[in-house]
């Protein structure tokens, strides 16, 4: 099984920058690590996803060139770099990860990030 803990959250005006990192930990294998994020009363949306190797990344067309995605394999980390954060960004945020063979998704506990206008 994979444990995941989210840290990086927090308040910041409209423009700032955050970064949200994730460290897993357990047994299995991992292999696609990445963001969610879900405000009330809407579904969890991805917000960017890597794999393992880093080649290959998805960022949501609304965060394209303000997020980036990052991930150390060997340090089971993964971390969302942040800039130009808009009111709309506001959400809990939450790490992600699937492992090898049963593809099984896990999840962090979230961390907030409010963004004021």
């Amino acid at each position: 099984q994979v444990q995941l803990v989210e840290s990086g959250g927090g308040i910041v005006p409209a423009g700032g920058s955050l970064t949200l990192s994730c460290l897993a930990s357990g047994t299995a294998r991992i292999d696609v690590m990445g963001w969610y994020r879900q405000t009330p009363g809407k579904e969890r949306e991805a917000v960017a996803t890597i794999t393992p190797s880093g080649n290959t990344k998805y960022h949501r067309p609304s965060v394209e060139g303000r997020f980036t995605i990052f991930r150390d394999t060997a340090k089971s980390t993964v971390r969302l770099e942040m800039t130009n954060l808009q009111p709309d960004d506001t959400a809990v945020y939450f790490c992600y990860a699937d492992i090898i063979p049963s593809f099984q998704g896990f999840w962090g506990q979230g961390t907030q990030v409010t963004v004021n206008s």
